[in-house]
């Protein structure tokens, strides 16, 4: 079941889901059935020219191959056609262990060629942080992106019981706390580490 603007407003107020922001205007941001959130000021982009691949075995390809872009307010991003970059949102937001989130674009943006997550749309139960964006530009036209503008939009989702293992208590959580763009853990996943502990979702 997903929450109506009148759940979502209520589960704020008392707590249960928590939205850290320095803004104001919380309230107008939701809608009859989701709510939107705002795009923050750091980016992540992939280095090309420093790896021929980006191999899951091997972390240095992704770390190691990741530029961070901080735009200073008022200024654009400007996402070129066939890029992909990581951005994040403004907010921090903490999901309580009953409900999951799904990260959704914002039509206006997809009408430009916008893309705000490529498979990540899913927020798991438990998880605090704020939230990685999978940015892609479909079109064949540069688009500018603003720090501050709405940028995707959340759906809450009731679960038929809280979570027996939710995200804040599963032994190595990757993205728990994230407060960046983060750029894949692929690695630390058992088949690739040689961990054999439980498989770690995210």
């Amino acid at each position: 079941m997903i929450l109506s603007d009148r759940d979502i407003r209520a589960a704020i107020a008392s707590g249960k889901v928590k939205i850290e922001t320095q803004r104001t205007d919380l309230q107008s941001h939701i809608h009859a059935s989701s709510m939107d959130l705002r795009l923050g000021n750091i980016f992540k982009v992939y280095e090309h020219s420093k790896h021929a691949i980006l191999d899951p075995k091997d972390p240095s390809s992704f770390a190691q191959n990741m530029r961070v872009i901080e735009v200073l307010n008022g200024d654009p991003f400007i996402v070129q056609p066939g890029e992909f970059i990581l951005g994040v949102t403004e907010e921090k937001i903490t999901v309580p262990d009953d409900l999951v989130v799904r990260v959704e674009g914002r039509s206006s943006l997809g009408r430009l060629g916008i893309i705000v997550h490529s498979t990540a749309g899913f927020v798991d139960p438990g998880f605090c942080g704020t939230i990685t964006l999978e940015i892609s530009n479909l079109n064949r036209m540069p688009v500018a992106l603003y720090p501050g503008m709405r940028v995707c939009q959340l759906a809450f989702e009731t679960m038929s019981s809280p979570a027996e293992m939710p995200y804040h208590k599963k032994p190595g959580s990757k993205y728990q706390g994230q407060m960046m763009p983060e750029e894949s853990k692929l690695s630390m996943d058992a088949e690739f580490s040689g961990n054999t502990a439980p498989v770690v979702s995210g």
